[in-house]
């Protein structure tokens, strides 16, 4: 596996949104949608905001790869589920970083039904 470099987890902390692609059993890419994503050390996390029955969620469970890209950054990622005993550290970095939203938005983010779908990205 690889590791993030700094300008990459630089520019992933300090932009709002980034595009994810999940990649299909053929090999090609979806159309990549637009979700939040949050730096917690030298890590990349995100979530579904709209918990496991959204397709963009679905589409991860059949390869875990896909791709990500945000400003500069143009990679391929691995998608690994994680446990639990991340969600603390994640729920803050949410908090943190996109805490000029509405207060339920953040919950939302933050639900459990959310923080189920919450996947550590690993470029490849």
């Amino acid at each position: 596996m690889t590791a993030w470099t700094p300008d990459q987890l630089d520019t992933i902390a300090r932009v709002d949104e980034i595009e994810i692609s999940s990649r299909r059993p053929d090999g090609t890419l979806t159309t990549p949608r637009v979700i939040w994503a949050v730096r917690t050390d030298d890590e990349i996390y995100i979530r579904s905001v709209n918990g496991p029955t959204a397709a963009w969620y679905r589409a991860t469970r059949s390869r875990h790869e896909g791709h990500l890209r945000v400003a500069d950054v143009d990679i391929d990622v691995t998608f690994i589920d994680t446990d639990n005993t991340v969600t603390d550290r994640v729920d803050a970095a949410y908090r943190d970083k996109y805490r000029r939203y509405a207060a339920s938005i953040i919950d939302s983010i933050n639900s459990p039904r959310t923080a189920e779908t919450t996947m550590r990205l690993i470029p490849r």
